[in-house]
């Protein structure tokens, strides 16, 4: 049965937190978080990262204004994921917005596999006569890849944020915060902000060559303001505060939550520099990019969605640079500043626009478009996120849910087949597992790898059939074991068994020839016990401790609603002891409850299970806000319990 403890708060930052006029619980969770102060909150821009930190950023940035200038064609290399659609969204927008000629090709995972394959550098030749590559969110490890697109006369630029090997590739530039002699502080950059970055360092660049010559128009009373290049350049106008919701309606969440019991809504700190507002991006033309006309300066702050969700659906640690990119994202999101097919994404899903969350973007918004990468072609996501149209994004959008829809019916059928496969087996003693099955499907396996992860508490590594003998494989890991450094080990101490691999610290994915899997299985499991201990192997969950009985409000819900919560900045979960007073089954396999504390009753929600659950239990819960029929109430989401003892 898993421990369940609790976070440490300094009650030195707490009260200096209560001090500043959080909620008392809010100061406790922030605390145990490492927030030493109110400002480790703000959503300024003026908190964001210096950019010229971040190695050869300067230097790609002339690179590209070049290429602006000579017309020349570009070719952006997409990752299959969410986090890649939406770093290709950016740069087609920004690029096309800066008048460049741009087009994009995202590599058919079951075709091409991953990243800028010599495969893909020959097809991209062949289909777009580029003469510069753009990788996004992929690159790094692409050795062969950047020496055949040399070689077919085609200059690289290489963006990414996976940690790099001991070779780099031969391209023209890379940036990559994680590579050595990069100075940028926030590491945690999903690959839609590093491609962020590069889109400001370039509006900087062509802005001191005068192509944003005649200046800006005015903007139109209640118009937005443009984003920073933070501190590339000075500047300075301010946000607009954030306008009401529809009567009736609450007003927009404020950059730090409230005090206890305040319903004022601070306005949005100003931003570094000013600007005008950009017009429609033009639809992508088949061979090639058609162009913005010149002599605007694009508002880069609309791209601010598109950055909110692809670092929040990449599972990157929301470091404070990160929850800044994430806060600017969800306020023009609320506001309802967003593309078209996030718009559409956010309709399809019976989603309210005006209250998104991160768990929005990240367990609603972001499934339906790796559902494309998984199931399809990625290309039809990257199109939703770029279309002007707003028919045209209803129409993608309607097919990613139906995409989405098939593949949670493949993923229970495979997760299913893996349980049946382990009860079969004995690996109380293992540290790892390895599965793999020939009917699986190579979309899902990442998955499925996460699920048996959570079940289990054991690193996992889920496999497919992939082309050639080969097999296909996607790992997630637990607290403790770096799982990226773990299949290094196993390339150095068994050289020739794994074929390829990347990634990070909590994911990962190879591949390698399907002989080879039992061996690999043996290899793995020994670098695993090399790197971490039977303890690591007890799950634990931690809680932000007990509340009072007076702090089971909506008013609180609605305050943990509003924060920037994610991958190492998870959302307070708190526990306590329950009278279960009744329990009905909803939608065939979770549970309704309604319980008791004190003598009071509250609404709650088992997920994934069908009970019964005893008279009295103890439970780690999340306040959430549930809404129906235009009318919230609080409604506690249990993700743990055990029976009550005493």
């Amino acid at each position: 049965m898993p421990a369940v403890v609790v976070r440490h708060a300094p009650p030195t930052l707490t009260a200096g937190l209560i001090g500043e006029g959080l909620h008392p619980v809010l100061a406790r969770a922030y605390a145990a978080r490492g927030v030493t102060c109110a400002r480790d909150l703000s959503g300024d821009f003026k908190e964001l990262a210096a950019p010229e930190a971040m190695l050869n950023l300067g230097l790609m940035a002339r690179l590209l204004a070049d290429a602006v200038g000579a017309q020349q064609r570009m070719l952006i290399v997409a990752d299959y994921d969410a986090d890649g659609a939406t770093a290709c969204a950016v740069g087609v927008r920004a690029l096309r917005a800066f008048g460049a000629r741009v087009d994009y090709l995202v590599p058919n995972r079951f075709e091409y596999g991953y990243g800028l394959s010599p495969e893909i550098a020959r097809l991209a030749h062949e289909r777009f006569k580029p003469d510069l590559l753009i990788t996004v969110d992929n690159g790094i490890s692409s050795i062969e890849g950047v020496a055949e697109s040399n070689r077919l006369g085609m200059k690289v630029l290489i963006t990414d944020h996976h940690l790099p090997g001991p070779r780099l590739p031969a391209a023209a530039s890379i940036i990559n915060p994680n590579q050595a002699g990069c100075a940028f502080p926030s590491k945690h950059l999903a690959g839609v902000g590093v491609m962020f970055y590069l889109m400001l360092a370039l509006r900087a660049e062509l802005r001191e060559r005068g192509a944003f010559n005649p200046p800006n128009p005015p903007l139109s009373k209640g118009g937005d303001t443009n984003p920073p290049n933070p501190p590339l350049s000075k500047g300075g106008d301010t946000n607009p505060p954030n306008p009401p919701l529809s009567k009736g309606g609450d007003t927009n969440p404020p950059n730090v939550p409230l005090a206890k019991g305040s319903d004022t809504n601070p306005p949005i700190p100003p931003f570094l520099e000013g600007g005008g507002t950009s017009p429609p991006i033009p639809p992508l033309e088949k061979g090639g990019g058609a162009h913005a006309p010149g002599g605007f300066e694009p508002n880069l702050a609309e791209l601010l969605p598109l950055v909110a969700l692809g670092t929040v659906a990449d599972v990157v640690a929301l470091d404070h640079n990160n929850r800044v990119l994430v806060h600017q994202g969800l306020q023009r999101i609320r506001r309802g500043r967003m593309q078209p097919g996030l718009a559409a994404l956010f309709q399809a899903t019976s989603r309210d626009p005006r209250r998104a969350t991160t768990r929005d973007l990240g367990f609603v918004v972001a499934p339906r478009l790796n559902a494309a990468g998984r199931l399809a072609d990625m290309a039809l996501g990257i199109e939703c996120l770029s279309t002007e149209d707003p028919v045209r994004s209803f129409q993608i959008a309607g097919e990613l849910d139906q995409l989405n829809h098939e593949r949670r019916a493949i993923e229970s059928g495979m997760q299913e087949e893996a349980l049946a496969a382990l009860e079969a087996a004995e690996f109380d003693e293992s540290y790892t597992l390895s599965l793999f099955d020939p009917a699986w499907h190579q979309g899902v396996i990442g998955i499925l790898a996460g699920r048996l992860k959570d079940r289990f508490h054991r690193p996992t590594i889920a496999f497919a059939r992939s082309n050639g003998g080969e097999l296909r494989g996607s790992g997630r890991s637990i607290p403790g074991l770096h799982l990226r450094d773990a299949l290094d080990r196993v390339a150095v101490q068994h050289p020739g068994l794994i074929v390829k691999f990347g990634g990070h610290a909590a994911a990962a994915g190879l591949t390698l020839r399907e002989a080879e899997l039992e061996r690999f299985r043996t290899a793995f499991e020994e670098a695993a016990q090399g790197l971490i201990s039977p303890a690591d192997l007890e799950r634990v969950i931690e809680t932000d401790g007990e509340l009072d009985d007076d702090d089971y409000s909506l008013d609180l819900a609605l305050l943990l609603e509003e924060g920037v919560w994610g991958q190492g900045f998870p959302r307070p979960s708190f526990h306590g002891r329950f009278d279960v007073v009744s329990q009905r089954v909803v939608g065939d396999r979770h549970l309704k409850l309604r319980l008791a504390r004190s003598g009071r009753p509250l609404d709650a929600m088992l997920f994934g299970t069908t009970g019964p659950l005893p008279a009295r239990i103890e439970a780690v819960h999340r306040l959430d806000v549930n809404e129906y029929r235009s009318l919230r109430s609080l409604q506690l989401t249990i993700e743990h319990w055990q029976p009550a003892l005493g």
